[in-house]
């Protein structure tokens, strides 16, 4: 399985820190972008979520905003 996963998040969130560590038990490959110094991306995360807080996520374009585990599996299929 090949998705197209963008983590968007800072590295003081704690949420952000699991939601990493999540994918990477699972095998998941994404690509991660640190909002807290790239401006252009957090512009990007807030354009497609509509929130600032973090950690977001982009599954092929299905948007998750926080640590939703469940929902993660779902879409994954894990």
């Amino acid at each position: 399985m090949n998705k197209k996963i963008t983590v968007y998040s800072t590295p003081t969130c704690p949420y952000c820190i699991r939601v990493k560590q999540f994918l990477k038990d699972n095998n998941i490959s994404f690509e991660h972008h640190d909002v807290s110094v790239d401006q252009e991306k957090a512009e990007e995360m807030i354009k497609k979520s509509g929130q600032m807080g973090v950690p977001v996520l982009d599954i092929e374009g299905e948007i998750i905003i926080g640590f939703d585990k469940e929902r993660i599996k779902e879409l994954l299929g894990i």
